[in-house]
């Protein structure tokens, strides 16, 4: 916006700068209309070019002001288009282009929607899990922030707004993340992103304890409190210390790399329609599986520690225990 002002008052400065010239020669040496923007547009460019008229005492001082007028003027100029291309504008251009280009090309990524403490935290875990994502921040200082300490696609906008969700590709997403600073923005947000992707997974941030209803009524699948968890998490310090130290190990909050995942079982893979004795995982993958998940439309859903007999079924979801490289081998024979 700065910019655009800058922009058009240099525009300004130098119309009525011609327009004074030409007027004031016109009158001062009775010369054509033509003849006086020859004389205006020479005089401010200092090429030396030979006058049309010889000048009378009064249009020399008028060609002197209008020279001093002249030299600020261009001299403004050119320090605007030096800022402009040396002072990082047309890097934040480029920037932005590029952020566009590749927002076009996003699919199934994760939204967003605030940058602040609990937002920074979530772009950290998102970062480990290396997934595709957007962040939308409103505030300017909390967007450079992100922007110092990761390389992820942010810009400025309001969460609340159709418009902006659109550009960060909501019609495409597969979740969104609302943490913005309150519980009403965090509703507007849930209330829009809902009605513009439907089959969208929304998490929302609930801050004061009545709102987890209302966030769930205005469309978001889960909600999370970061006070309550906060206040769960020091308590079980003090009175559970040895499962919480087991929590932090398989949340990567310890120094074992060790990972809670879990992996789909898809149609037609090695692990489908076999029992867990048949399907030898915990020998070929090293993980631990603590428990499957049943598919949405089935009633137990899930079942924690499955007995050898228990049968895998596509669609199912294995909940395991152990290290990436593990995981990636369960992924790969899960797959269809």
């Amino acid at each position: 916006m700065q910019q655009r002002k800058r922009t058009f008052l240099i525009f300004y400065l130098l119309i009525a700068i011609i327009i004074v010239g030409t007027i004031g020669y016109s009158l001062l040496l009775d010369i054509s209309l033509m003849d006086a923007i020859y004389m205006t547009v020479i005089t401010m460019s200092t090429v030396g070019f030979q006058e049309v008229a010889p000048l009378t005492a009064p249009a020399q001082l008028f060609t002197i002001i209008l020279i001093f007028f002249s030299l600020g003027t261009i001299g403004y100029t050119g320090s605007q288009l030096i800022g402009f291309f040396f002072g990082g504008r047309l890097q934040e251009i480029w920037r932005e282009q590029r952020m566009k280009d590749q927002l076009s090309e996003m699919k199934n990524h994760i939204i967003v929607c605030g940058a602040g403490e609990t937002g920074r935290h979530v772009i950290e875990s998102l970062e480990k899990e290396d997934v595709d994502f957007v962040v939308i921040e409103f505030e300017e200082e909390k967007l450079e922030a992100v922007k110092e300490y990761s390389s992820v696609i942010a810009f400025q906008g309001d969460a609340k707004s159709d418009e902006v969700l659109e550009k960060a590709g909501i019609s495409r997403a597969k979740g969104l993340v609302a943490s913005l600073n309150n519980d009403a923005n965090n509703l507007y947000t849930v209330l829009s992103a809902r009605q513009l992707n439907p089959d969208l997974n929304i998490v929302a941030r609930a801050i004061t304890h009545d709102s987890h209803e209302k966030l769930i009524r205005a469309g978001a699948d889960k909600t999370v409190s970061p006070n309550e968890i906060g206040g769960h998490r020091m308590a079980s310090m003090l009175l559970k210390p040895s499962v919480i130290a087991f929590l932090d190990t398989i949340t990567h909050s310890g120094k074992i790399d060790l990972n809670l995942n879990e992996v789909v079982i898809r149609d037609g893979s090695r692990l489908s329609h076999r029992t867990l004795m048949d399907a030898n995982i915990p020998e070929q993958t090293d993980l631990i599986i603590i428990a499957v998940k049943e598919n949405d439309n089935a009633v137990d859903g899930i079942i924690f520690n499955p007995t050898k007999e228990y049968m895998l079924k596509p669609g199912q979801t294995l909940i395991v225990l152990g290290e990436d490289a593990d995981l990636n081998k369960l992924k790969k024979l899960a797959e269809s």
